[in-house]
């Protein structure tokens, strides 16, 4: 594999509800990064939460802590030269905010999808059905808040447009605004 010596570091920041589509887009930028010969890395909010923020909950101030604690890594990340994808829930506008600004070489990717199509199509472990029916509670888009981006670089509908369309608008953002060669 070709290691490209001008690689510049920089972070695609994907918010969006549980269920809309965010880590599955984020393996497929993932996969054509790679194929590009790019050192990239994937920080998945699950996989963050069991490692790096365990023991925290689901509180407004637990659920910022896990948000800084992957905005930190992918700083980190990010200044080294590695391209870098988070994929947290990240509900609040505020700390995404305060991410972008630690991070600089940043990406917010909106991956719009609503409640009820989530509910109804893409809810396997029937956490929506249970969150609405009011047995789960503190519920990200459900009874706890989601603050949408305002101005994000990207924005997906993922009810309305494939995984695979999806991650290749994400790919002509980051060629347009040259974090990528064509």
């Amino acid at each position: 594999m070709t290691h490209h010596p001008e690689q510049k570091g920089f972070t695609v920041w994907f918010t969006g509800l549980s269920g809309a589509g965010k880590s599955t887009i984020a393996e497929m930028l993932y996969h054509e990064l790679r194929a590009r010969g790019m050192k990239v890395e994937i920080l998945d909010g699950d996989v963050v939460r069991r490692n790096l923020s365990k023991g925290l909950g689901f509180s407004k101030e637990d659920r910022d802590t896990n948000v800084l604690r992957i905005g930190f890594v992918a700083q980190l990340l990010t200044r080294n030269g590695v391209a870098t994808i988070c994929c947290p829930i990240s509900p609040y506008r505020e700390t995404r905010n305060k991410v972008r600004g630690m991070i600089g070489e940043f990406v917010e990717v909106y991956v719009h999808a609503t409640v009820e199509e989530i509910a109804r199509n893409r809810d396997p472990k029937g956490l929506y059905k249970k969150a609405l029916a009011g047995e789960i509670r503190n519920f990200t888009g459900v009874d706890d808040p989601y603050e949408p981006p305002i101005n994000p670089e990207v924005t997906l509908d993922t009810v309305n447009e494939p995984p695979e369309r999806c991650a290749a608008r994400v790919i002509a953002h980051l060629v347009r605004v040259g974090f990528l060669l064509d």
